[in-house]
């Protein structure tokens, strides 16, 4: 079973968290104990564990991800774990060289015996680009460039002229190898059109929205699926909760999100899997209770209808 048929299946809906697993308040998290909490979430049956690749702390934004780099923290997260897939969410091509990317992808899938998924995207924090001195009009191309030479950096002794990044000529070959297939997951949408997505990446990766516009979301999916005669690839969303006690409370709107009870949130997360939304990440920034009372209430209240097979 390959890392992306774990978490999506047609018809099916699976649940995974962000880190920081943590309720935190401004830009950094505390990043406390966030192993154990890493444990714990296989345990209870979550099918995966998100990184966010965030180089800079920008105070405009809010939110500073995990704080390491996501390499290094999946690395570490992975020798903690067994068998949970983990996944970036997202990786910032167009800030990345490549020949890193590749390396260090490869190096994982063969040391996590294929457990990654690659969330990819162009970055949504424009102070980031100068950094790196590139340029935020070339967004689109730079992310075009970038993800097929990546992809082609997978393959043997690959021949790619890149306009951005430089060129291999089919002499020189990037280790290790691995036979673990990398499933790509397109994020919003990366200066592309829904059609390029559709026909390059292996599923797209969104934002949460409200059902009427995410209904026409799944309309256009599918669409531009049968459009490029793609078949079936998945669709996935983030999702802050704020879980409360009271397990009848009303909903309230936080940012990106819902505050409301576990009855409430049963039902929400099902009617997404009846739009045809095939895994759910969610983001426990906003929460108000300990984080593992929130775990285990979702264990047993939420998990029991979403679990998949390792």
């Amino acid at each position: 079973m390959n890392s992306l048929h774990k978490i999506a299946r047609k018809g099916e809906l699976s649940i995974g968290l962000v880190f920081p697993i943590e309720s935190y308040q401004g830009s950094v998290a505390k990043m406390e104990r966030q192993e154990l909490l890493a444990k714990k979430a296989e345990e209870l049956g979550f099918s995966a564990l998100w990184f966010r690749d965030v180089p800079f702390n920008d105070l405009s934004f809010g939110d500073a991800g995990q704080l390491y780099d996501p390499w290094v923290y999946m690395a570490h997260i992975m020798n903690q774990t067994e068998k949970i897939v983990l996944a970036t969410g997202s990786a910032i091509l167009t800030l990345r060289h490549p020949v890193h990317t590749a390396k260090a992808l490869q190096s994982l899938q063969v040391l996590s015996n294929g457990r990654i998924v690659m969330g990819v995207a162009s970055g949504d924090r424009p102070s980031e680009y100068p950094a790196f001195n590139r340029k935020l009009e070339d967004k689109s191309e730079l992310f075009r460039d970038s993800f097929f030479y990546t992809k082609a950096l997978l393959g043997d002794f690959p021949k790619y002229q890149s306009d951005f990044f430089g060129h291999v000529n089919g002499h020189i070959d990037v280790l290790p190898k691995t036979p673990h297939k990398t499933p790509f997951l397109i994020t919003g949408h990366s200066g592309q059109s829904l059609n390029w997505i559709a026909e390059h990446g292996d599923g797209w990766l969104y934002y949460p929205r409200n059902f009427e516009i995410l209904q026409k979301s799944m309309k256009r999916w599918k669409t531009a699926l049968e459009e490029v005669g793609a078949g079936w690839k998945p669709y996935m969303q983030s999702l802050y909760i704020d879980l409360v006690e009271e397990e009848n409370a009303s909903p309230r709107p936080i940012h990106l999100g819902i505050k409301s009870g576990v009855k409430f949130l049963l039902e929400f997360i099902q009617q997404l899997e009846e739009f045809g939304v095939n895994h759910v990440i969610l983001n426990l920034k906003y929460g108000s209770r300990p984080v593992e009372e929130v775990l285990e209430e979702l264990a047993e209240r939420v998990l029991p209808k979403y679990k998949r097979p390792s």
